[in-house]
C-alpha cells in the first residue's frame, strides 16, 4: 500500500481555508489572526502533520535546520532544555542538530563553524566554561546568522538571551541554609568566566551580607569543568574540609557539579554531616539519602522560549534590532540534605 503523507492542501480542504492561509498560520505569520492560527495548529497536531523539509528548503532557500551548542547532553539541565527546543522546532518545521563542547572552547568553535558551514538557519548557544573570548560567534552574528544565547550567555553580542533567575535562586538557597542554622557555608561553583557563575556567586554573597555573615574567599572553590572531571571536584571538597575550619554546609552552583559533589561528600562519611543544597534538575533528588535539596531551573521552558525567539529572527521579513533578555524563575526544593541534624 502506498503511503500518502498529509499536505497543506489536505488541511486547507478539511478546514475550508486556502493553502496560503494554512501555510502562513503554520509559520506563525502576523497576517493571520490568532483564532485561525489556533485552529490550524490544533488540527495539524491532531493529524500529526509534519512539513516536507526538502520542499520547504527549495522554496524558501533555507535548510530548515537549527544548530544547538551545549556543554553536555547528559547534563540534566541541558537534556531537558533540548526537549524544550525540539518541542518548538519540530512543530515549526525545523530539524535540530545538537553538538557538545564538553566545556572546551576549541571544540565549541569547531562545532559553531561546522554548523554554520552546513547552512543552518540559526544557532542556539550555551557557552562552554572556557569561552571568555567568542570572536568566532561574533563574526557569524555580524554576517547575519541568527543567534540566541540561553543559560550561559555573553554580553558581547546584542541578541535575544534566555536565562534562569540565577541570582535569586542562589540567594534563596543560601538564605535557606542560614535560616536552618548554618553559618560557614562553602560555595562550589564552575568557571569564573561563565555568566551563571557570576550571577550565582553574587546571590550567595548578598544573602550572607543580609544576615551579617562575612564573605570568605577561603570557602569558595571553582571547578572549571563544572563536575565533568570528578578528580577536580574531589580536590575542591578535600581542600575545603581539611584542617579545623571546616564548612558546616555546602552550596553548589551547577547541575552535574551538584550530584558529583554530593556523592563525594557522602563517601567521605563525616562524623558531622554538612548541610547541602545545589542547582540541579535531576529527577532522582528524592532517591538520594538524605534526599537532595535543590534549586530547580525551568529548563524545558528555557529551551522553548529560546527556540521561539530564534524562529522569530529567522522568519522576520525585516532585520531584528530590538532584543531582550528573558529571565525565568527558579524553584527552591527543600528536602532532607539542607536540614540541620539535631545534636544527640
Amino acid at each position: 500500500m502506498k503511503f500518502d503523507s498529509v499536505t497543506i492542501k489536505d488541511i486547507g480542504k478539511a478546514l475550508n481555508l486556502s493553502t496560503s492561509t494554512v501555510s502562513r498560520a503554520l509559520r506563525g505569520s502576523y497576517e493571520i489572526s490568532a483564532e485561525t492560527k489556533k485552529l490550524v495548529l490544533e488540527y495539524a497536531e491532531k493529524i500529526n502533520y509534519r512539513p516536507n523539509p526538502i520542499a520547504l528548503s527549495l522554496k524558501e532557500r533555507r535548510t530548515r535546520a537549527i544548530g544547538v551548542v551545549v556543554s553536555e547532553i547528559a547534563n540534566n539541565f541541558f537534556s531537558q532544555a533540548i526537549n524544550g527546543i525540539e518541542s518548538i522546532a519540530y512543530n515549526r518545521g525545523y530539524h535540530v542538530i545538537i553538538t557538545q563542547s564538553h566545556e572546551s572552547q576549541e571544540r565549541e568553535k569547531v562545532n559553531v563553524q561546522h554548523l554554520a558551514s552546513r547552512g543552518v538557519d540559526g544557532l542556539l548557544v550555551s557557552l562552554s566554561s572556557e569561552s571568555e573570548e567568542i570572536e568566532y560567534i561574533k563574526e557569524l552574528h555580524e554576517k547575519g546568522l541568527p543567534i540566541v544565547f540561553f543559560d550561559r550567555i555573553s554580553d558581547e553580542i546584542e541578541t535575544h538571551k534566555v536565562i534562569a533567575n540565577n541570582y535569586l535562586g542562589a540567594y534563596h538557597a543560601t538564605e535557606h541554609l542560614i535560616y536552618g542554622g548554618f553559618k560557614k557555608i562553602a560555595h562550589v561553583t564552575s568557571s569564573p568566566y561563565l555568566s551563571i557563575t557570576k550571577e550565582r556567586l553574587n546571590g550567595y554573597r548578598d544573602a550572607l551580607e543580609k544576615h551579617g555573615i562575612a564573605y570568605n574567599d577561603a570557602l569558595i572553590r571553582y571547578c572549571n569543568r563544572g563536575g565533568m572531571i570528578s578528580e577536580e571536584v574531589e580536590d575542591a571538597i578535600a581542600s575545603l574540609f581539611k584542617g579545623k575550619a571546616k564548612p558546616d554546609a555546602v552550596f553548589t552552583a551547577g547541575d552535574r557539579l551538584t550530584t558529583v559533589c554530593y556523592g563525594i561528600l557522602k563517601r567521605m562519611n563525616q562524623k558531622k554531616e554538612a548541610g547541602f543544597i545545589g542547582f540541579t534538575n535531576t529527577n532522582l533528588a528524592d532517591l538520594f539519602s538524605p534526599s537532595l535539596s535543590a534549586i530547580r531551573q525551568p529548563a524545558f521552558e528555557i529551551g522553548q522560549t529560546a527556540t521561539e525567539l530564534l524562529v522569530q529572527i529567522i522568519e522576520s521579513k525585516r532585520p531584528v534590532t530590538d532584543f531582550e533578555t528573558r529571565q525565568l524563575d527558579t524553584q527552591l526544593m527543600i528536602r532532607e540534605s539542607s536540614v540541620k541534624k539535631s545534636a544527640t
